[in-house]
């Protein structure tokens, strides 16, 4: 019998529904020269990192999968597949930052809206079929890889992980 709290379930999907409402109120709210500036901080523009921004929920669906499977591992698997991921960081942030411009042309200031409400629905479903079980399930992360990844982390810290980073690079727009 575990003593573990149970996870608060709606704090998480009140956040996720948070994250996606003020994502329409930023781009409701921003003209297109608002959109084309630099970030601060960055080398995006503010359509490039409010897209950077939604790619933290679309990169969550993946991350789900790959804790679920690496939970079943053996904990040296796991810490080796993150040592791995870990070296090859400068290669990561490369395409981090290029995947995010390009898809930035895709899902454009008009797409990125309803791309995010689709995928906050779908983390939303998937978080209300967890069992408290599979919540705890963890695996080893690259913390090279983002400042928000812990060295371990269990379903419900992936669940929790895009609203770090959206808030994070939210203070870097430079927004009206």
């Amino acid at each position: 019998m575990s003593t573990a709290s149970p996870v608060d379930r709606a704090a998480i999907a009140a956040d996720l529904d948070r994250a996606r409402l003020a994502l329409h109120e930023l781009l409701g709210n921003a003209t297109a020269a608002d959109l084309d500036r630099r970030s601060d901080g960055t080398r995006w523009t503010n359509e490039q990192l409010l897209f950077h921004m939604v790619f933290g929920y679309m990169v969550v669906r993946r991350l789900l999968v790959l804790v679920r499977v690496f939970s079943r591992l053996p904990d040296r698997v796991g810490r080796g597949f993150a040592r791995a991921l870990d070296a090859g960081t400068p290669l990561f942030h490369q395409i981090n930052y290029l995947g995010s411009c390009a898809a930035a042309t895709v899902f454009d200031r008009r797409r990125m809206g309803r791309h995010c409400d689709r995928v906050i629905a779908k983390l939303q479903r998937s978080l209300a079929r967890e069992s408290e079980a599979d919540l705890r399930r963890s695996m080893a992360f690259p913390v090279r890889w983002d400042p928000f990844f812990d060295e371990v982390m269990t379903l419900e810290q992936v669940y929790r992980y895009p609203g770090k980073h959206f808030d994070f690079h939210r203070a870097q727009l430079t927004l009206g």
